[in-house]
């Protein structure tokens, strides 16, 4: 098959969530300000992120080198922590329950594309993740990863569907390789 991707568009039912000009202010001010890593704190980070919709609950630690595509699609519980360099990538919602730990570099991806449609057709699948659950460093969660309560995602591991509570996933694809 040939990809043909200048024949992709975006689906009709889709939008980004928010008016033209709060995307604007959030890409030209508030992206380069979350990420930036010359500006210690996590406070500021929180408000700014509350600004433009995010709903973040109290005693919650970002790190710089933190990006949001979309702060309006994303909610995190209490006393979460959100290392450097992790990349929410929320063109659907993003749910992160109390007491997550999403440790450096790890990728939350909420659209992909149809690799066996021509036109690169995009989709989505929401992410949930669970209180008290840890995703490890470089971890990817695939579009529609629903993670239970207190399960571990381990270092780099790729997870694509559910993992149970309690369960510790490793590798590419991840699979149980124990119980927290």
């Amino acid at each position: 098959m040939i990809q043909q991707l200048d024949r992709y568009r975006t689906p009709p039912d889709w939008h980004p969530g928010a008016p033209l000009l709060v995307r604007t202010l959030w890409f030209c001010a508030g992206a380069p300000l979350l990420s930036a890593r010359w500006l210690p704190g996590s406070a500021w980070r929180v408000a700014l992120l509350r600004v433009f919709g995010a709903r973040i609950g109290s005693g919650c630690r970002l790190k710089p080198g933190l990006r949001v595509k979309f702060p309006w699609r994303l909610q995190v519980g209490q006393a979460c922590w959100l290392a450097e360099d992790a990349w929410l990538d929320n063109l659907a919602p993003i749910t992160i329950g109390d007491r997550v730990c999403l440790s450096q570099g790890a990728y939350l991806c909420t659209g992909n594309h149809d690799f066996r449609s021509p036109g690169f057709d995009l989709r989505l699948g929401s992410i949930t993740i669970a209180a008290d659950a840890w995703i490890a460093a470089r971890a990817v969660l695939a579009p529609g990863t629903q993670i239970g309560s207190g399960a571990v995602v381990a270092l780099g591991a790729v997870v694509n569907g559910t993992v149970p509570a309690g369960a510790i996933v490793r590798g590419n694809p991840a699979v149980v390789v124990g119980q927290r």
